[in-house]
C-alpha cells in the first residue's frame, strides 16, 4: 500500500524519467541540426544565413518554452539566445536616434508572433501612428527562469543606448510573460544603475500575469501549441514538462529572491513572493481581456479573464503590498477577447496607440488620467 510520500515519490520518479528521455532526445537533435546547418553553410555557401522553415522554427520556440531551462544548462543549441530584432526580421545593428518602441513577446513565442498579414500587425499600427519612432522585437528564450530572462533584457538595453546614444526614449509593450520580463528588467536595470532606465517613459502590458496565472491552464495553453504542429503527436508529453519559465508564471515570480531559496525547481510558494514596485516615473498601462462578450461583474467572469490569465491579475490587483499602483484611466478590459488575440485586436492597438501618443503630453496627461475610471471596450464582432 502507497502512502502519500510513496506515491509523490513515485510521480516525481516518472517526471524525472520523462524529463530525463526528452532531455537527451532534445540535446541529439540539437546537436544533429546543428551539424547539419553546419555542413550545409559549408558545402552550399549561401549568399546570405537562410532562416528555419516556418514549422521547425514553431517547434523550437515550444522547446524553449516548455525546457528551455534544460536546453541552457545542456548547451544545446536549440537554446534561443536573446536577440534584439527590426521590423524587416534583421537582428538589430542599425544606428538608432529618437523614440524606441520594444515589444517583448510571450510563452513559447518568438519575435514573429507580433508580425499577421494584414492589418492587424501592432508594429505597424505604431510606425503610422507615430512616425518618427523605431519598433523593435525582442526575441528570448521563454523557459528560462524570468528574473533570468530580466538581468539579459537589462543589459541588452544597456547595450543598446551606448550605442546608440541619440536614443531619447523608450517604451515597452509586452505581452504575457514579456510582462513581466520587462518589469524585471526595469527592477534589475535600476538595481544596477543602468542609464537607460531613466529613458523609459512607458510599460503596457498586455494580459501579463502580475500576479500569476493557474499552472493547469499554462500546461493546456502548451498543449495547444503543440497541437498546431504537424508532428504533434511525438511531442504531446511535452504538455505536462514545466520549464523554470512556466514554474515562475504560477504567481508572477520577477526577482531572484523568489526562487533562489527553493530547492530544484519547486513552485513557488505564494508568500515566497516579493513585492515589485512600478518605477515611479514611468507611465505604466495594465490591459486585461475577457471571453465574454459583455461587462457581466461575476467572480467566475473576473477569474475566467482571457482563458489564461484573469482579470485581477493583469490589471496588478492583488492584496495590500503585492498590488501594482496604476491609476484607474490606465486600466483597461477588453471583452471577447482571447489571450493571444490581444496580441492581434484592433481595439487594442487603438488604445496602446492613444495612450503613447497622450503620454507625450507631460503633465497634461497626468492630469487627464488622474480620475478617469478604467476603460471598458466591447466587440462589434466577436474576436475569440
Amino acid at each position: 500500500r502507497f502512502n502519500d510520500g510513496n506515491i509523490d515519490q513515485w510521480q516525481r520518479g516518472i517526471t524525472g524519467r520523462i524529463y530525463g528521455v526528452v532531455r537527451t532526445t532534445m540535446q541529439l537533435v540539437g546537436n544533429n541540426l546543428a551539424s547539419g546547418l553546419r555542413l550545409y553553410n559549408s558545402v552550399v555557401k549561401p549568399k546570405t544565413v537562410q532562416p528555419l522553415p516556418k514549422n521547425l522554427r514553431r517547434m523550437v520556440n515550444i522547446l524553449n518554452g516548455v525546457m528551455g531551462d534544460h536546453l541552457v544548462n545542456h548547451h544545446n543549441p536549440l537554446a534561443v539566445s536573446m536577440t534584439l530584432y527590426d521590423t524587416y526580421n534583421r537582428v538589430q545593428s542599425a544606428a538608432l536616434s529618437g523614440r524606441v518602441i520594444i515589444l517583448c513577446h510571450g510563452l513559447c513565442l518568438s519575435h514573429l508572433s507580433w508580425k499577421v498579414s494584414g492589418e492587424n500587425n501592432l508594429a505597424k499600427a505604431l510606425m503610422h501612428s507615430l512616425p518618427s519612432s523605431t519598433v523593435l522585437y525582442l526575441n528570448y528564450n521563454t523557459g528560462r527562469r524570468i528574473s533570468s530572462n530580466g538581468h539579459s533584457f537589462a543589459k541588452v538595453l544597456q547595450n543598446l543606448v551606448e550605442d546608440n546614444p541619440d536614443i531619447t526614449q523608450i517604451d515597452l509593450i509586452g505581452h504575457s510573460m514579456g510582462g513581466l520580463v520587462s518589469r524585471s528588467a526595469l527592477f534589475y536595470g535600476k538595481e544596477q544603475g543602468f542609464s537607460w532606465v531613466k529613458r523609459v517613459s512607458n510599460l503596457i502590458t498586455l494580459g501579463s500575469p502580475h500576479h500569476g496565472a493557474s499552472l493547469e491552464r499554462i500546461g493546456n495553453f502548451v498543449q495547444d501549441k503543440i497541437a498546431n504542429l504537424p508532428f504533434a503527436g511525438s511531442l504531446a508529453t511535452l504538455g505536462d514538462l514545466r520549464s523554470a519559465g512556466i514554474i515562475d508564471l504560477r504567481y508572477g515570480s520577477i526577482r531572484d529572491a523568489d526562487w533562489q531559496a527553493l530547492e530544484g525547481r519547486s513552485v513557488l510558494p505564494a508568500e515566497f513572493r516579493h513585492p515589485t514596485r512600478l518605477p515611479l516615473h514611468v507611465n505604466t498601462y495594465l490591459i486585461a481581456a475577457a471571453l465574454i462578450e459583455t461587462h457581466f461583474e461575476s467572480k467566475t467572469t473576473s477569474l475566467l479573464g482571457d482563458g489564461l490569465v484573469s482579470v485581477e491579475s493583469a490589471l496588478g490587483e492583488y492584496t495590500e503590498e503585492h498590488t501594482l499602483s496604476v491609476p484607474e484611466g490606465h486600466k483597461a478590459i477588453f471583452y471577447g477577447v482571447n489571450h493571444m488575440n490581444l496580441i492581434y485586436s484592433g481595439r487594442v492597438h487603438q488604445q496602446i496607440i492613444a495612450w503613447l501618443l497622450d503620454s507625450s503630453l507631460g503633465d497634461a496627461h497626468e492630469a487627464k488620467y488622474a480620475l478617469n475610471p478604467r476603460i471598458y471596450s466591447y466587440p462589434e464582432t466577436y474576436e475569440i
